[in-house]
């Protein structure tokens, strides 16, 4: 029996198939070297077609599965870990010193499975500050939010109103510890991570601010509404010094990708955010 080889396959088939990985959380290869699995098979099936029938070996009884051991390093996230938190960041008098102080807190456990901590990105003496959700893949491999597609998309947004990232707006996120496989935060991780995100902005101090997708919109504002509803209408997020800073929520770039019919919603709030801008800066 001759085995043929197996016909090769569309490129087009394939890219679509690494960009359903990915968006699946699938981002690391398990070995160092890629498999030809295909090539296994049919090599598998020109054994069987070449050697004679053996009798199977005998099955031997199965072992009972070793119990798990706990990491020692991962702590149970708890509600005492919020107040915590809150205890914590509101002794940081700088950007710097909140780092630090994020850097060392082991409360929530995204820390133990992200690659690194993800905190903030561009000029924090910026009249402009953007805050979405949590890391993705690329931010967790460049330690920085907003990376990768999402973050180009970003950056032409805000050129698109005279705006340049790095000079004129600083970007973080409510969670700086990338969700395992890109899944949503729960709503303990988010509660745990409020306070640091609550310090940022104070520390910042924008004069506008705005939130990239429902979950910031939720957390910053505590809204309940989804985002296509609470987006292009000022709102006022409120610090815990009594400081109160104009918000706009708006759709996240990820979206946008998925959902390319809506940037013209965020061209409107686009063209709302730089108009508060001038009317502030007088």
């Amino acid at each position: 029996m001759e085995i043929s080889a197996p016909p090769p396959l569309d490129p087009a088939y394939l890219r679509e198939l690494l960009l359903f990985y990915a968006d699946a959380g699938v981002d690391e290869a398990l070995l160092d070297a890629p498999v030809d699995r295909i090539a296994e098979v049919a090599a598998t099936q020109l054994a069987r077609t070449a050697s004679p029938a053996r009798e199977l070996p005998r099955q031997q009884p199965a072992r009972a599965p070793e119990p798990a051991r706990p990491a020692a390093a991962m702590s149970v996230p708890d509600d005492a870990q919020a107040a915590r938190a809150r205890e914590l960041a509101s002794k940081a008098q700088s950007l710097d010193e909140l780092r630090e102080i994020l850097a060392g807190f082991d409360g929530c456990n995204l820390k133990f499975t992200a690659k690194q901590l993800v905190f903030g990105d561009g000029n924090a003496a910026a009249d402009l500050m953007l805050v979405g959700e949590a890391p993705g893949r690329d931010e967790d491999i460049e330690g920085i939010p907003f990376a990768g597609r999402t973050g180009s998309l970003l950056d032409r947004m805000l050129a698109a109103i005279g705006i340049d990232r790095s000079e004129g707006a600083y970007i973080a996120n409510v969670v700086s510890w990338r969700p395992p496989g890109n899944r949503a935060p729960t709503a303990l991780e988010t509660e745990i991570c409020r306070p640091f995100i609550e310090r940022q902005i104070e520390l910042v101090n924008p004069k506008v601010l705005v939130t990239l997708g429902g979950p910031p919109a939720k957390v910053l504002l505590d809204a309940n509404d989804a985002v296509l509803r609470l987006r292009g209408t000022w709102k006022v997020h409120r610090t815990a010094s009594g400081a109160e800073i104009p918000t706009m929520p708006t759709l996240h770039p990820l979206y946008l990708l998925r959902n390319p019919a809506h940037k013209k919603l965020v061209w409107r709030d686009l063209l709302e955010i730089r108009a508060k801008l001038e009317e502030l800066r007088g």
